[in-house]
């Protein structure tokens, strides 16, 4: 049995539904908050862009070095955005936390194609 890929489904499948996406996003960040190395990041390019024009509603989850549970600036996905966002040439939203009710706005608030990147899961 063939295993199904993104590739597989119509976009009339993906158009208008919001699709969360777990992403290895956990890449090395300078001091002055610099991605130093973004092969993880271009590694998922061609996912969110087929997601992206078939007109899905991203949300994107990752987690990012190991903070004990506690937010940590050092480890905000921040910067991880902003060089995401320049790779895809396209808005990325930034939210600086994973859960609470303005989460579920800001998701509900996605247009078709838009992403939304939410703060390391680890926070």
């Amino acid at each position: 049995m063939r295993r199904k890929t993104i590739d597989d489904l119509p976009e009339a499948a993906l158009r208008g539904r919001t699709v969360t996406v777990r992403l290895d996003l956990n890449v090395p960040v300078s001091d002055d908050g610099q991605v130093q190395d973004d092969t993880r990041i271009t590694a998922v390019l061609p996912t969110l862009r087929r997601l992206r024009e078939a007109g899905a509603r991203l949300v994107l989850l990752s987690h990012f070095g190991r903070p004990k549970g506690a937010p940590d600036p050092r480890y905000s996905l921040a910067p991880v955005s902003e060089r995401l966002s320049a790779l895809l040439g396209a808005p990325v939203r930034f939210l600086p936390h994973w859960k609470g009710p303005d989460v579920t706005e800001a998701v509900g608030a996605l247009s078709d194609g838009e992403l939304l990147l939410l703060e390391n899961t680890r926070f």
